[in-house]
């Protein structure tokens, strides 16, 4: 039981030997507090996610074509768009305001999004 704790507490260590105050609940607490670094990695996350599964499917569909990338954009861009504006109900002008969030991660997942869809496209259909 001592080593589970050890265990629990090394987990819960930053590289700076601070102890993280992130919660996995509080992504869905509207009362929880946020800092501009930590919801930006949150909102950068949530777009990998979405950029890996618009990936898969649109390479295994097939779907081809510009009105494909266009979709992701505006499908990932209202999902982050939803997630702090309708579920955390933050004030986006205490992190920038919307260009600033809804920018965070978008060439990165952009970049994972076409280097999925190529792939599985690829892979699955010649």
């Amino acid at each position: 039981m001592k080593e589970g704790k050890s265990v629990k507490l090394n987990l819960q260590k930053q590289h700076n030997g601070h102890v993280s105050s992130f919660k996995f609940a509080s992504l869905l607490d509207p009362e929880a507090s946020w800092d501009k670094d930590q919801l930006g990695d949150v909102l950068h996350w949530i777009r990998q996610v979405v950029a890996v599964i618009c990936g898969l499917l649109w390479g295994a569909v097939p779907l081809v074509g510009a009105i494909w990338i266009v979709v992701f954009l505006m499908l990932s861009t209202s999902i982050i768009y939803g997630y702090y504006a309708l579920i955390l109900k933050i004030d986006e002008e205490d992190f920038g305001g919307h260009g600033a969030l809804l920018q965070e991660g978008l060439f990165a997942s952009f970049s994972l999004f076409l280097l999925v869809w190529i792939l599985v496209y690829s892979l699955a259909h010649f």
